[in-house]
């Protein structure tokens, strides 16, 4: 994408139409284009068999599509794959595609980096450069089910950045990503991750979207989430929790609390019952991730019996948990681990060493 073209990638169809209308095109050729793009998942203009050679020409010259460069691709022993992924400005982001039962989901990030500074999660850590524009979060699913050659079905926004702070973008995204004329995904086969952003929250319940709401809650406290977790000074419980008791009247849609398990700061039995109290009534559903390990992290995962003891306390007192399927560890694609640059690299520049060359 070079630094003067109109990306393509970025256009829903209605700004796709327009665009090609003021060039004087038929209205008809919008479609065509967008179902290449969209749907035949083309990474160069030119494979446009039914557009005539006059416009391709145009638009090689004048126009360009999102089409990351896969810097790496890792895959795990369940099957997950996370790649590393290189937009055109040489920023770089991680995108996970997980294999389940029911099809593949695609873990998409939403900005180069993060604002949020969650102290358990290694995609903050180096702060946030930059938002990534609609076509560049669609890229990534299209990246994936190229590369694979098996179809996405599901999406979920909890890669690297905060969806809500990227919020316009994330939601023509969500434009684009649910057309008929494109992947046509459903949007309850997506699901969202927020650390608690009050005013979007509002303002994503006004659109009465059928996609999943997942609020990083991982305390049910104000003291102890602040301390894991930034937001929580802006947007405290007592705040926080209202905001999601109005999403859920709005949109009628089920709210997921995601609550990652801390050996020892928020796993005892008291903190338990003070999450039951906080959320009981709302008929959400608590997801517990026994957290994974993240350099620089001062945390530490509780154990798997303690987890299932956690889980059995909060179904005892009437909120539905499950405990979250862990993919993609050993390749570091599981929750928490994402990073927006190569860790070995990052880790080089902390000691001083050189990255080991990779065949």
């Amino acid at each position: 994408m070079g630094p003067q073209t109109t990306c393509l990638t970025d256009m829903t169809l209605p700004e796709l139409t327009r665009y090609l209308t003021e060039m004087g095109q038929p209205a008809f050729r919008a479609k065509q284009i967008f179902k290449w793009i969209h749907q035949k998942l083309i990474t160069d203009l030119g494979a446009m068999t039914d557009q005539p050679k006059a416009l391709l020409q145009t638009l090689q010259a004048s126009a360009s599509l999102a089409v990351p460069k896969i810097r790496r691709k890792q895959q795990s022993k369940d099957g997950t794959i996370k790649y590393l992924l290189e937009l055109a400005d040489g920023n770089c982001i991680e995108t996970v595609l997980m294999r389940y039962h029911y099809g593949n989901s695609v873990c998409v990030s939403t900005q180069v980096g993060c604002a949020m500074g969650c102290r358990f999660c290694a995609s903050t850590q180096a702060g946030r450069v930059r938002d990534l524009t609609p076509g560049e979060i669609a890229a990534e699913v299209y990246t994936a089910q190229r590369d694979t050659g098996e179809r996405v079905s599901h999406i979920v926004l909890m890669g690297i950045g905060e969806p809500l702070h990227n919020f316009d973008n994330v939601m023509e995204f969500l434009n684009l990503i649910s057309c008929p004329e494109g992947l046509n995904i459903g949007m309850r086969n997506i699901s969202l991750s927020t650390c608690g952003l009050v005013p979007k929250i509002d303002e994503l319940a006004q659109r009465k979207l059928q996609l999943t709401l997942s609020v990083s809650l991982h305390a049910p406290d104000n003291a102890v989430r602040s301390s894991m977790m930034p937001v929580n000074d802006a947007y405290p419980l007592e705040v926080l929790i209202p905001a999601c008791r109005r999403y859920q009247k709005t949109t009628g849609r089920r709210i997921s609390f995601e609550y990652s398990m801390v050996r020892g700061v928020n796993d005892s039995p008291a903190m338990a019952r003070k999450l039951a109290g906080l959320i009981r009534g709302m008929g959400a559903h608590v997801n517990l991730i026994p957290i994974n390990p993240v350099d620089g992290s001062p945390y530490s995962a509780t154990d798997e019996e303690n987890v299932r003891r956690f889980r059995q306390m909060l179904e005892d007192l009437g909120v539905n948990a499950t405990v979250r399927r862990r993919l993609g560890a050993d390749i570091s694609a599981a929750c928490g681990q994402l990073r927006r640059e190569d860790a070995e690299v990052t880790r080089g520049r902390q000691t001083g060493q050189k990255p080991k060359e990779r065949n």
